[in-house]
């Protein structure tokens, strides 16, 4: 290395009197870098056109029942349910509230608040309890909520949601509330419902035309077998009654709002009315056809009979309809389409498989920290033998198929392992077989003895993967094991907080090991191309969908440009890229303030909170997010795990991991911008060290293959002409034991 930066010192030393050439080439990686960043934030900035529609109406009736789910209609047994199922359009409900548990107390509030509410800040045991209010009735005609003013109290002043109790109802002229249920969602922040009853009239028509908005409480759908049927028979029951005298110009909202016990599920949810037929649910809150959550069915209410919603109190969006839905209700939400059967089946497995990685990655580390103390050549007859050719193959496939694991877990949610009686199996045994067939990919191919070759390839793997996902729609992370669950009610569509950190990690680490081809000053250009493309698929809102991760990724792109050369950060080069990601950032969230309030991602929202002074709530709950997932998740082992291995690689005397980067400073770059865009991307988005565990699980493998794979060829020299190896030098001995030479 030294020769070889002698050589450059001589070739660069001009003659005296020799005029200095232009100096245009120099300024082209600059220009193209230029080039790219404009580049990606145009892409950021794409939309395509909308096919959504939404319906309006004179009257809207909300027919809720807690706990009402998909599995429960029935052609036969539940006729008016499946009916308006046929005739409107459908989407899993997911009921999250403010509460860890949302009863159906809860579920009601939410509805009535358009805002994440708890009814109390009780814990939930077994199953919940029944929506039981105190009424008072003092004029027959509507009634008293006694213990309104305690739940505004609680919401407004002990959960960070900043919710207000009876939003809804507040916002419309009257209202009337059928059921114990209603009268919660219907009670005004004071606790007055305007029209109410018990139970639902012999003759409803005069009942349900006296105001624009309706609440009809068909009851709790609870238990199993012949107690759950019974109860989904009457709710059936009393649609019907509902549906035969409803108003003209009504739109009906049918939704399972609650749980009614402490394990969440996805429920039912119908839109059927003028404008809403044969389609499914969606809006800009979820950013997926079929999903709905609790909290934008208020805003669909006011959106329907063109009201405006309430300025900063609802937390949720008006509902729309995509259109190419199946025309059967059972093959649209049923069967192998059956969302809440695969969120349920991924809730276990999710913690059984992270767990299992990281206890193997833990014995992985700690199997191969002797291969690399004897795997470095010492000097004269007393040193350690090398270890075992064997054992250092095995080492190296071990690696690899450990950095596989999670782009192997993502693509084995293409196989229906849910529907498996023993669907853990299931997934492990499809998992297991693609992390096969990747490592045996790799070692077949031709290049695999160079040295960057298996972190290159992993790299590559794990970016194809994510990549080819989010452009099909993200269809693998939805519900899958290394995605995220729509029943958590966090994210619904584009790329989870475990694809991020895989995605983030094979981009830089493939951008690294490519740009190790190309001389010096053009592999910022290869870092800065390969960043911009991330940053376009996370950030786009019709791809990732995540801009606090664009962000993140942004700022780790500047890092690794900025060192890609060699050398330290140094204060030129830290402001330079700071001052590239602020402008890159600036611009974006200029571009997202621009769209409409509907249309705009979350650092849009973010920002208007911001200015607005709302913002609190949604940094304490990030707070709060970061301090549980920082304790509970088996990812922040893996991370602690892969920090604890590049610590040992890089700081003691047989790591190696200094040598990497000293041969090739751009894999140093890479591994240097993935800590910082992991870290930001976890800490912003609430998920603490959750981002980066899975770039760790996946980069963390192969920095240490590639660690050892230098150390192997630490004492290497190129020998004079004439002269033979010397004491410690490839050529030492030749043995069945010694390692294969790496080019």
């Amino acid at each position: 290395m030294t020769a070889s930066r002698s050589l450059d010192r001589v070739r660069r030393v001009r003659p005296p009197g020799t005029p200095r050439g232009p100096m245009v080439g120099a300024w082209v990686p600059f220009v193209l870098i230029a080039v790219v960043v404009a580049a990606a934030v145009v892409g950021l900035s794409f939309r395509p056109a909308e096919q959504e529609r939404r319906g309006d109406a004179d009257y809207v009736i909300v027919a809720a029942a807690a706990g009402l789910r998909w599995e429960d209609l029935d052609p036969q047994r539940t006729p008016a349910l499946w009916q308006e199922a046929a005739a409107g359009s459908v989407g899993w409900l997911s009921v999250r509230s403010a509460h860890s548990v949302t009863c159906p107390s809860d579920g009601w509030l939410t509805l009535g608040a358009g805002n994440y509410a708890a009814w109390d800040t009780r814990a939930v045991n077994g199953r919940c309890p029944a929506a039981e209010p105190r009424l008072t009735r003092p004029d027959g005609i509507g009634a008293n909520l006694t213990d309104q003013q305690n739940v505004v109290r609680v919401n407004q002043n002990r959960l960070p949601y900043g919710t207000t109790p009876g939003a809804l109802a507040e916002s419309v002229r009257c209202s009337v509330a059928v059921g114990p249920g209603a009268a919660i969602a219907a009670a005004r922040p004071f606790g007055r419902v305007d029209r109410y009853v018990p139970e639902l009239p012999g003759d409803p028509a005069k009942l349900l035309s006296e105001c624009v908005l309706n609440f009809i409480d068909l009851g709790t759908i609870a238990g199993s077998g012949a107690e759950r049927e019974a109860a989904v028979t009457a709710a059936d029951r009393t649609l019907a009654r509902v549906l035969a005298a409803r108003p003209p110009r009504s739109l009906m909202l049918i939704a399972g709002l609650a749980d009614t016990e402490t394990s969440s599920r996805l429920h039912v949810a119908i839109a059927e009315g003028p404008g809403w037929e044969d389609g499914w649910l969606t809006s800009a809150g979820t950013g997926r056809e079929g999903y709905l959550q609790l909290v934008d069915l208020a805003p669909t209410v006011l959106s329907a009979l063109g009201r405006p919603a309430p300025e900063k109190l609802f937390a949720g969006y008006a509902a729309t309809v995509l259109p190419d839905r199946p025309g059967d209700p059972a093959e649209a939400m049923q069967g192998a389409q059956d969302a809440d059967r695969r969120a349920i089946a991924q809730r276990g497995v999710t913690e059984i498989f992270f767990t299992v990685l990281a206890i193997v990655q833990l014995v992985l580390f700690a199997a191969v920290i002797p291969v690399l103390i004897r795997a470095r050549r010492h000097a004269g007859p007393l040193g350690p033998p090398l270890p075992p050719r064997r054992l250092v193959s095995l080492a190296e496939l071990a690696l690899i198929a450990a950095g596989l694991a999670i782009p192997a877990a993502l693509l084995a949610d293409v196989v229906p392992w849910w529907s498996s009686d023993h669907p853990a199996w299931m997934f492990g045994s499809a998992t297991a077989v693609l992390m096969a067939a990747g490592t045996l990919l790799i070692r077949m191919a031709p290049r695999y003895e160079r040295t960057l070759w298996p972190m290159a390839a992993v790299a590559a793997i794990s970016v194809l993967v994510v990549a080819v996902d989010l452009i099909t729609g993200a269809r693998l992370q939805l519900n899958g094991v290394a995605g995220y669950s729509a029943i958590h009610g966090v994210r619904y569509a584009g790329l989870g907080s475990v694809g991020l950190g895989v995605f983030v990690a094979g981009l830089l680490l493939l951008a690294g090991s490519l740009a190790q081809w190309v001389s010096r000053r053009w592999r910022p250009l290869i870092v800065v191309t390969f960043g911009g493309l991330g940053v376009v698929m996370v950030g786009s809102p019709y791809l990732g969908a995540d801009p606090v991760g664009a962000i993140a990724v942004t700022a780790g792109v500047c890092v690794a440009a900025a060192i890609s050369t060699g050398g330290w950060l140094t204060f030129p080069r830290f402001a330079w890229a700071a001052m590239t990601g602020i402008a890159v950032t600036i611009t974006f969230a200029v571009l997202d303030l621009s769209r409409a309030p509907l249309e705009q991602g979350t650092l849009g929202r973010f920002l208007t909170a911001l200015g607005d002074g709302t913002a609190g709530p949604a940094m304490q709950r990030a707070a709060a997010a970061n301090g549980l997932a920082l304790l509970g998740s088996p990812l922040s082992l893996l991370a602690l795990f892969g920090a604890a291995m590049l610590v040992f690689c890089q700081f003691s005397p047989w790591g190696g991991l200094n040598r990497v980067y000293g041969l090739h400073p751009a894999v140093r770059a890479g591994v240097a911008g993935t800590v910082v865009a992991t870290l930001i991307a976890g800490v912003l988005g609430g998920t603490a060290l959750g981002v980066a565990g899975a770039a760790a699980a996946a980069a963390v493998p192969v920095a240490v293959l590639t660690a050892l794979r230098v150390l192997l060829h630490a004492a290497d020299r190129t020998p004079p002409p004439g002269e033979t190896d010397g004491p410690g030098g490839p050529l030492l001995r030749k043995s069945d034991d010694d390692p294969v030479p790496v080019r």
